[in-house]
Order: structure tokens, then C-alpha cells, then sequence
């Protein structure tokens, strides 16, 4: 019996180096169309906890693109504004008025099952009961501008109440939180979503005095210099993923409660509030503590 004989632009070989040739060409090719992505996450929470949410949705979504996805943690939310400034990830998970300022980026998923609103917290049993017990008082925050949890809180103080106070910046929802029910401020700012995931000994010592308007949640992003073949094969892999009962229960403590396809159009009443005014830049916030006390 003769070898069957193939060739290849005039190179005749034998059947099994050919399809050898076809293997090692094939992989090659996988490879080199694989890329890497580097990812932002607004840390809401410590950097533990956001890569214990973020790592397994992350695998998941390399399983179904073929390529990879570093996470890049950030230390406090100005950190992340920094890096997003500077156009360092190639996603990034932000909240609404990041991505109104960082016009390179744009929305692929949001959360379509809830509304982001700022929450007015205090220690429950305290002497701050309402929004008039704390005049000259201090108000942690987690940053200047953290939308919901600062910006949207510190706008309606003083614009519907004209408060006098003075703002301390903790870094993150957590600290905001656990600072308030020890009695370290006298009251703090959050979001529902956050102040939802804290451990019920912290929850339970919290009153909520104040609620924000409400707007469109957080977008996951990705940056305009990704191709869109591949913008358009994650957005279809997360929408995929959030559509099993795995993806639901993990995509829950980003937190997503019904995952859906996200616009720039969401996000034009979050552009209309004109929070300009009350926006910190990265560089600036070291001195930025105290400035709003009048």
C-alpha cells in the first residue's frame, strides 16, 4: 500500500506529516488571535474581597472568549480614577459619572434588576436623627467621587437643605459603614447595594436618615481601542453567562441582580445632574479633606 501524498503550493508530503502541518498551524493561529485584557473594578470594597468576586466571573468569560483577563486592583477609588484617566484598562467596572468624564469608554452590561441611589446612614440609638442634627458635623464618605455614595449625597445637602458639614473621605462603602456604626462619624454615605452586603452586625446597627434620587446603576465598560468583534463577543458571553444558575449566584456579589445590555443613552440623566462643580480630580484629593464644611 502507497502513502497517500498531499501538497501544499507545489510541497508534496506524506498524509501524517500534512496533517501534523494543519495541527501545528491551527494552534499557532488560536494563539496569536488570543489577547490579553486588563480590567478595573471601582474598589467599593477591600481588594480581597473584589478579586474573590471578580476572579470566578472572569475565568468563566475566558472559558467562552478564548482570551485573558488580568484584574488590576487599585488601592481607593481615586487610585482607579487615576488609572481610568489615564485609559489603563482595557475594562472597566465604574460608576455612572466615571463613565460620563472617561468619553473613551463604553457601556456593555448593567444592572438592569436594580437603581443606584445614594443612602444617608447613622448609628442606630444615636443623637443624629435627622438631617438637621448634623449641621457642622462630619460625614464620612468613601471619596469625593463616588457617585451615588458622595457626589449625589454631598449635591443634595447642599443644594436641598443647604447643610453645613464637614466630609471625611474612608476609601471605601466598607469603611463608611463600620466608621458609622461605632460611633467614629456621625453619619456616613453609601449605596443600597453596598450597605447590602455587609455583615448583619454592622447592617443592624445602621438608620437610614436619607435617600438620593435614583439613576441608572454601575456599567461594566470596555475602552474604545478593543475591536468591536471583540466588545461585542463579551457582551454576548456575559449575557450568556448571567443566564445560568452559576452566573446568577456570582454575578449577584459584584452585585448585578439581573444583568442585561447596557447603552449610552441609560446614562444622559446622570449627564444632566451637572455634578461638575462637586467633582474632585485624582490629583487634587489628597487636599481635598474638609473643604466643603461651609
Amino acid at each position: 500500500m502507497t502513502s497517500r501524498k498531499y501538497s501544499i503550493k507545489g510541497i508534496s508530503m506524506p498524509s501524517f506529516v500534512f496533517v501534523f502541518f494543519l495541527f501545528v498551524l491551527l494552534t499557532f493561529s488560536i494563539k496569536v488571535q488570543a489577547e490579553v485584557f486588563s480590567v478595573g473594578v471601582v474598589p467599593q470594597f477591600n481588594t480581597k474581597k473584589i478579586y474573590q468576586i471578580w476572579t470566578p466571573i472572569l475565568s468563566n468569560i475566558e472559558e467562552r472568549t478564548g482570551h485573558t483577563f488580568i484584574l488590576k486592583g487599585s488601592e481607593d477609588i481615586p487610585s482607579f480614577e487615576a488609572s481610568l484617566a489615564k485609559s489603563e484598562y482595557d475594562l472597566a467596572y465604574m460608576n455612572p459619572y466615571h463613565y460620563i468624564i472617561n468619553p473613551h469608554y463604553e457601556p456593555i452590561v448593567r444592572d438592569h434588576g436594580r437603581q443606584l441611589y445614594g443612602i444617608l446612614v447613622v448609628k442606630k440609638g444615636g443623637d443624629i436623627q435627622s438631617i438637621q442634627d448634623l449641621k457642622d458635623k462630619t460625614i464620612h464618605f468613601p471619596a469625593p467621587n463616588a457617585l451615588g455614595a458622595s457626589l449625589m449625597i454631598r449635591a443634595e445637602l447642599k443644594n436641598q437643605f443647604n447643610l453645613n458639614f464637614t466630609p471625611k473621605y474612608v476609601k471605601t462603602h466598607s469603611s463608611v459603614f463600620l466608621n458609622t456604626a461605632l460611633g467614629l462619624a456621625s453619619a456616613g454615605g453609601g449605596v443600597q447595594k453596598t450597605l447590602s452586603r455587609q455583615k448583619d452586625q454592622i447592617k443592624d446597627k445602621l438608620l437610614i436618615i436619607h435617600e438620593t434620587k435614583k439613576v441608572t446603576s454601575h456599567p461594566l465598560t470596555i475602552h474604545q481601542r478593543v475591536p468591536k468583534e471583540i466588545h461585542l463577543l463579551i457582551q454576548q458571553s456575559l449575557i450568556d453567562y448571567a443566564s445560568t444558575e452559576e452566573g446568577k449566584r456570582a454575578l449577584r456579589k459584584v452585585p448585578f441582580k439581573q444583568l442585561g445590555i447596557a447603552r449610552t443613552i441609560d446614562y444622559q440623566s446622570v449627564a444632566e445632574m451637572k455634578l461638575d462643580t462637586l467633582y474632585v480630580t485624582p490629583e487634587s484629593q489628597s487636599h481635598h479633606q474638609g473643604l466643603e464644611s461651609k
